[in-house]
């Protein structure tokens, strides 16, 4: 299994969970754990997806999901997990 983080931020709106899902399953990618919450009218949510079956580059994805996230008016970031398993080691 392969992990990625994907964070959604931004004023909240109708359809940011339904888009960004969207797009997650049409390139095959699954989501394994979501949290979201809305404070006062701001939108956060983070997932942690399974990227080892999508069918497009890692770079492809991340890139993808920007310009998802900037038509919404929103900021969509995917980094690969590993970025923050390593951050704590000693």
């Amino acid at each position: 299994m392969k992990k990625a983080i994907i964070t959604v931020v931004g004023k909240d709106a109708v359809g940011i969970l339904a888009k960004t899902c969207t797009y997650l399953a049409e390139a095959n990618i699954n989501i394994l754990d979501i949290s979201q919450t809305v404070v006062q009218e701001y939108f956060n949510m983070m997932m942690i997806v399974d990227v080892a079956k999508c069918t497009k580059s890692f770079d492809d994805v991340a890139a993808e999901l920007g310009e998802l996230g900037l038509g919404m008016g929103m900021k969509i970031r995917c980094q690969r997990s590993e970025i923050f398993e390593r951050m704590h080691r000693v």
